[in-house]
């Protein structure tokens, strides 16, 4: 009877402690990119491995019809406004279908950075795009790029914010 309750606690014990582990989600890091960034969901799947010729990495959330995220490196001058580094991106984007910029939030993780939002039409689909901008020195901007369907991307906006968040620079 003893030994039954001392097992039913050590298992007990185990569960707990495994509970914040599992709550932390997968890490990403890889030698050939010099960031790293915890996903939160195992929903998240890596479709673009970085390689010696593309250090981009991107993942799909379940399939990419569902959400697409993708990291740029930037270098900027050094005296580079957020502002303007966002307007030269925002000018790639005015020739999407149906294009309507958001607004743009500040954002505070590991990097200050500002977020920037906006719609767009693909395939008849009203389609969202969050994408972060986070200045990790004087030259360097790492724009974490989400987009995915409109209602989709905002369900999971605590999730790019988490990724955003545990963004960091080796």
């Amino acid at each position: 009877m003893k030994l039954n309750k001392l097992i039913l606690s050590l298992v007990f014990v185990i569960a707990i402690a495994a509970i914040p582990a599992l709550a932390q989600g997968n890490s990403f890091s890889d030698p050939i990119v010099e960031y790293t960034f915890q996903l939160p969901d195992p929903v998240w799947k890596m479709n673009v491995k970085p390689s010696t010729t593309s250090p981009n990495v991107e993942y799909v959330y379940g399939d990419r019809a569902d959400g697409h995220f993708e990291i740029r490196k930037l270098t900027v001058a050094r005296d580079a406004i957020m502002t303007d580094v966002i307007a030269t991106e925002e000018n790639r984007l005015k020739f999407r279908q149906g294009y309507v910029a958001g607004k743009e939030e500040n954002f505070a993780g590991r990097f200050r950075g500002t977020v920037f939002n906006f719609e767009y039409v693909a395939g008849g689909k009203n389609m969202g795009g969050r994408f972060y901008f986070l200045k990790t020195n004087d030259t360097t901007v790492y724009m974490l790029r989400f987009t995915g369907p409109k209602d989709g991307l905002r369900q999971i906006r605590n999730q790019t914010d988490s990724i955003a968040r545990t963004f960091a620079v080796k």
